[in-house]
């Protein structure tokens, strides 16, 4: 008798908890605003979830409709489908929260400063950083190996640029590195140097390995920790889902195994990185798709050239301010072909990072020439960054089905550096987001962090007002290419699903789809728009499960 009540209550329990799980849960008294796959924009007092899901968005009478359901009261918050990053890298971001961080240093002094701290608190091995700008110093110029060696000379010193693509080191570091004046650099590279042809310390886009190969490989550990980190930080600002742009084979790994275990802290689109050497054993193994949508691996990431600040992006005429430049090619249109091949032929689309105009072009025909052998078109292949672009090219986007993935906030960081990199010519179509809109095509917006801040409500402020945060200039910048707030949501969100082939999972709060919703602290719509960079998260769902909540 006993064994059989003990069965009966361990039945009752199950059935309890599966019951609790099914629960049809509400949130009411709401300003709710959602973007439809019809184009429109919905708004709704009521959100009803059941299982992670959407059931139903309403109003009042929505309530009458669910009288057993467990209700929330939304006192009013605005409420919005979770926001989706559509160009980060999480293990950057990770690390950055993890090591020193030198974002927004106004000069060679203070760089100094918060290196000598980071190295009593990191008293062994080498000292590693990242977001240095020369152009916000006084001077704007690039820095050498001697102002590093004033600060810490006795260990390697390796500190990256803001956006990845150039690195500053000091004499030890080069020193361990064996490079002198008789290095060469590598195809789609540069070592800076001075007249007598002496390294200075600065080294670009692919002279970067000549330093970083050195560097001790983060652990997996490590990577865990960056993972857990990034994954924090960005459930904080409302993002519920990113893009990772180019993973290694590690990662790849470590999503897998966190995926298996339920334990990625957001939904995670990786593409793999081109360059890796193991890249075609993960093409041979095939998509990844998990059944609760929080990991896809289907793209691989290419890079065809630098970036506009290292002046490493490749252009179709000159630098306006370095005669006799045009930035570098990372990769041949023939090589960049063959990946193209190399991707399609295992069912993965390519995106492709192309910053100058001239990138652009070969980035483009590469795409063309491919689809014409080997097809692979309707793959939603994607133009990273997609910054400079000539105008005659920008209808070849809608016509080859090619997404352009872009980070508002690279228009307002980068655009006094912009004008002096560039005439006003070669600006026709920069960061031209309302030409491609009105043609037809989606755009996937990101941040691009941590080379950017990854706060999503940075990026909807640049968007829709073309101003830095410091509301300069006035009007906005190039302001016929900035968005009305509703185009610029649906680009954080619905479009930004589209671009990883999840328009019906995640994007928009539509019934059937994944309740990924956030509340914030003011209406998005109603705020005058000197505000809308300051709006904070206060909630943060996935599957209808609160992930995080503001202390």
């Amino acid at each position: 008798m006993k064994i059989k009540h003990l069965v009966s209550f361990v039945i009752f329990t199950l059935m309890s908890v599966v019951q609790v799980q099914a629960k049809t849960t509400l949130i009411h008294n709401i300003k709710g605003y959602t973007p439809t796959n019809n184009l429109g924009l919905k708004t709704f007092s009521v959100l009803v979830f059941r299982e992670g899901k959407v059931v139903k968005i309403g109003n009042d009478e929505t309530l009458k409709q669910f009288p057993q359901a467990i209700r929330i009261d939304g006192k009013g918050k605005t409420l919005l489908p979770g926001l989706i990053d559509a160009h980060g890298h999480v293990i950057g971001l990770g690390n950055n929260l993890l090591r020193l961080d030198l974002r927004g240093s106004r000069s060679i002094e203070e760089v100094g400063k918060k290196l000598k701290a980071y190295a009593q608190k990191n008293p062994t091995g080498w000292l590693v950083g990242r977001g240095w700008d020369q152009t916000l110093w006084p001077n704007g110029k690039f820095p050498n190996a001697k102002h590093l060696d004033k600060f810490i000379s006795d260990r390697p010193v390796v500190l990256t640029r803001v956006d990845g693509h150039a690195i500053w080191v000091n004499t030890q570091a080069m020193q361990l590195a064996k490079i002198n004046a008789q290095t060469t650099s590598p195809s789609g590279g540069e070592i800076l140097r001075s007249y007598n042809g002496v390294p200075t310390g600065v080294l670009i886009d692919k002279a970067e390995s000549l330093i970083n190969k050195h560097i001790p490989e983060t652990n997996r550990a490590q990577k865990e920790r960056a993972l857990k980190s990034a994954g924090e930080h960005l459930l904080s600002l409302g993002i519920t889902s990113t893009h990772d742009a180019g993973i290694d084979h590690d990662t790849w790994q470590l999503y897998q195994q966190h995926a298996k275990r339920q334990i990625l802290p957001l939904r995670i689109y990786a593409m793999l990185g081109a360059n890796d050497d193991k890249l075609e054993a993960m093409l041979e193994h095939g998509i990844i798709k998990d059944t609760q949508d929080f990991l896809s691996i289907r793209s691989v990431k290419i890079y065809a050239d630098g970036a506009l600040g290292s002046r490493g992006a490749a252009l179709l005429e000159d630098y306006h301010d370095r005669k006799g430049h045009q930035g570098l090619m990372l990769e041949t249109q023939p090589h960049l072909e063959s990946l193209l091949v190399l991707s399609f032929k295992h069912g993965f689309s390519a995106h492709t990072h192309a910053i100058g105009d001239k990138a652009n072009r070969i980035v483009l025909d590469a795409y063309e020439n491919t689809f014409k052998t080997v097809g692979g078109k309707l793959l939603r292949n994607r133009i990273e960054h997609a910054q400079i672009i000539h105008p005659e090219d920008i209808p070849r986007f809608k016509s080859l089905a090619i997404i352009p993935s872009m980070q508002p906030v690279h228009a307002t960081s980068d655009m006094t550096m912009a004008q002096q990199r560039l005439d006003d010519t070669q600006l026709q179509g920069a960061y031209a987001w309302q030409a491609f809109l009105k043609q037809g095509s989606k755009l996937a917006f990101g941040s691009d962090y941590p080379v950017e801040l990854a706060n999503p409500f940075h990026g909807l402020y640049a968007a829709t007002t073309r101003m830095s945060r410091d509301e300069k200039p006035k009007g906005g910048w190039r302001s016929a290419e900035k968005l009305d707030r509703t185009q610029a949501l649906r680009a954080f969100t619905l479009d930004a699903a589209y671009s990883e082939f999840r328009e019906y999972k995640t994007g928009s709060l539509e019934q059937g789809k994944w309740a990924d919703f956030i509340l914030i602290d003011r209406d998005y719509f109603t705020v005058p728009h000197t505000e809308l960079d300051d709006i904070k998260v206060e909630q943060t769902w996935i599957a209808g499960v609160l992930k995080y909540q503001k202390p």
